[in-house]
């Protein structure tokens, strides 16, 4: 299974299992992830949520070259109205397909009711920045990183863009700009995460702090998290939000016509060798 589910106590853990891929996020790992994610929000006994990742990372993102990569498969649509986007061509098939399975899923996400804390080790890159970004807390071990390099394929950077929200201006425009990794110690500075464990320790800590909200109220936990979403939302997270997907998929529509693919020639092993570059100095 490409997603697991299992109950410890009142917390649910979801954990992504693809390792052999670095949990890269295909459709079908989507789909599994809103159906756990279903499943603990309506379980009476579940007062936390954990999303974790089997392996030595996290996620390394959106699927983009693996042999189970699923881009061309239709599933039950749940994220929103758009139609199918097998069969279409251009940007009516890539903005139907990720209003679906990128922002519409990850806002679904957002809003579950119960309190999500994400448990990260290794990457957390693109895509998986999108996972991380969805929970209400995060924490991760010294090992982690974080990084979004899609600026490299001339994309504003991935589909949720909580950016400017997450960290401050300036440092979201480095972040982008370089595409350079930033630590989990330099993301616990900026604020944007919570705790930062050793790496044999991030299972216990991770569940000592969601036991420790799992003896609050439910619905008072319900409650607050609503609140403080509503603020970020009053902050305009909703709107930029959603004028950055159309920059987004003028990205994609650019490179479609001026270059090989929407995604501006890159793939999973270009991009690794690149970010390896990079961290070389090369």
């Amino acid at each position: 299974m490409v997603v697991e589910y299992a109950r410890r106590g009142d917390v649910a853990v979801v954990t992504m299992n693809r390792p052999e891929y670095r949990n890269a996020q295909n459709s079908a790992m989507t789909y599994a992830l809103d159906e756990a994610f279903y499943r603990a929000a309506g379980d009476d006994d579940v007062k936390v949520i954990v999303l974790a990742g089997a392996g030595p990372h996290f996620s390394a993102g959106h699927d983009i070259g693996t042999p189970g990569r699923d881009a061309d498969r239709s599933f039950a649509r749940k994220a929103g109205m758009w139609w199918d986007h097998v069969g279409k061509s251009g940007a009516e098939s890539r903005f139907a397909r990720e209003s679906e399975v990128y922002l519409g899923m990850c806002r679904r996400w957002r809003e579950i009711p119960k309190p999500v804390i994400a448990s990260v080790q290794g990457a957390c890159v693109a895509g998986g920045l999108m996972l991380a970004w969805v929970c209400d807390l995060i924490v991760a071990s010294e090992d982690a990183f974080f990084a979004d390099p899609v600026v490299r394929m001339g994309i504003p950077g991935v589909e949720y863009f909580a950016h400017p929200w997450v960290m401050p201006p300036r440092i979201a425009k480095e972040f982008l700009y370089t595409g350079e990794r930033m630590t989990a110690a330099r993301a616990h500075e900026l604020g944007w995460v919570n705790r930062v464990v050793a790496r044999e320790s991030l299972e216990d800590e991770t569940f000592a702090l969601a036991d420790r909200i799992a003896a609050m109220p439910r619905m008072g936990l319900a409650l607050t998290k609503k609140a403080v979403n509503q603020a970020e939302d009053l902050q305009g997270l909703q709107s930029g939000m959603d004028s950055v997907f159309g920059l987004h998929h003028l990205a994609h529509a650019h490179n479609a016509e001026t270059g090989a693919d929407s995604l501006a020639g890159q793939d999973a092993k270009s991009m690794k060798a690149a970010a390896k570059a990079a961290s070389n100095g090369s």
